[in-house]
């Protein structure tokens, strides 16, 4: 497994003809299904189905435009400025991020919501505007307007 993982060996995915074609699903396993559904649905304004056993679901989002494996070290420099995570907030799992019409306005409204803000509206080098915060689950989420992935190719 490391060896298909860290690309060592003979054998990855590709050559026993599996090809990854995109993300088919993603979500976080949630704890506290109300905190989840406060920010997902009523602060973020997905629209979920509900199957008989409460599993929250959408079909009606778009596909992910970026996939990456973010080093520790590097969110902890967008996030705080330092290589290092702080002491004192919990260390995220994964990250996820949300294309909104206005970063600015979607913080706002998080933040009347309660949620705290790791910061706000910053402008990253690659021209990307984002806001961050843990969600309930321990997500490091991001509010963003990204040019890159607007733009029509």
């Amino acid at each position: 497994m490391i060896g298909i993982l860290s690309g060592e060996g003979a054998t990855n995915m590709a050559d026993i003809g599996t090809k990854v074609l995109f993300i088919a699903g993603f979500g976080p396993i949630d704890r506290d299904v109300a905190k989840s559904r406060a920010l997902y649905g009523d602060s973020l304004g997905i629209h979920f189905k509900e199957d008989a056993g409460g599993y929250l679901y959408t079909g009606a989002l778009q596909g992910a435009k970026h996939f990456a494996l973010w080093p520790l070290s590097q969110a902890a420099q967008s996030c705080f400025g330092s290589d290092s995570w702080p002491d004192n907030i919990p260390i995220p799992q994964a990250w996820l991020e949300f294309e909104v019409e206005n970063v600015e306005k979607a913080t706002a409204d998080l933040e009347s919501r309660g949620y705290q803000m790791l910061f706000r509206n910053k402008t990253e080098p690659w021209g990307q505007t984002v806001s961050r915060f843990l969600s309930p689950e321990g997500l490091l989420v991001g509010v963003t307007f990204t040019p890159s992935l607007r733009e029509q190719k």
